[in-house]
């Protein structure tokens, strides 16, 4: 099986925009007084390194356990699996919820903020889980070390411009109305995402 670079770029997209701890948290920080745009950029730019740590971690060091052990393949393909259909799940409950985003804001200096967001993204389950199993799936055994750079190098750009561009997007009160307003529609887009990421998951053919 080729690597699948779009399923990679496309389920690492709606990982990344979904709500979650690194999300919430540069939401919440970026809209605080004490916050702002800079310092939700400076959280932004630590959970983008945390980010691409696991990127990598998960790109060489899976690759290495798969060819080694083929077996591995198919549990962690099952296991990948079962983890986006939860996902698809938890944001179908959060559609149909009507409870307000609740967002958690950081405070310190830019330098501090940045290792707060390395730490809060290195520590994230859901990063850990995520890049391991999609990974695992989207990277057959073997892969060239040059594939497995593009890789790293394709979801480390998206990252960032997702990270950074929620900064930017919540330090603008009307934005931020207005991605409350359509929180539901969104939450509602993840998990049919999430779903069809994890029915392809499924139902892909491996050779």
């Amino acid at each position: 099986m080729d690597i699948d670079l779009t399923l990679i770029l496309l389920a690492a997209l709606v990982a990344g925009a979904s709500p979650g701890p690194a999300t919430l948290a540069i939401a919440g920080t970026a809209m605080s007084p004490g916050g702002g745009r800079r310092a939700g950029l400076a959280l932004a730019a630590g959970i983008t390194c945390g980010s691409l740590t696991w990127s990598v971690a998960a790109a060489f060091g899976l690759g290495a356990v798969m060819l080694a052990n083929a077996w591995m393949f198919e549990v962690v393909r099952y296991v990948g699996a079962g983890y986006l259909m939860w996902l698809a799940f938890k944001s179908a409950r959060s559609a149909l919820s009507r409870r307000a985003l609740a967002t958690t804001a950081l405070s310190g200096t830019a330098r501090g903020l940045f290792f707060k967001g390395l730490a809060l993204h290195l520590t994230n389950p859901k990063a850990v889980l995520f890049f391991g199993s999609l990974y695992a799936i989207g990277i057959p055994p073997g892969a060239a070390p040059a594939d497995l750079a593009i890789v790293i190098a394709a979801v480390g750009v998206q990252s960032a411009l997702t990270f950074h561009g929620y900064a930017l997007l919540f330090s603008v009160p009307a934005m931020t109305r207005t991605y409350v307003r359509l929180r539901r529609p969104f939450e509602a887009v993840f998990a049919a995402a999430f779903g069809a990421a994890g029915v392809k998951i499924l139902t892909a053919r491996l050779t």
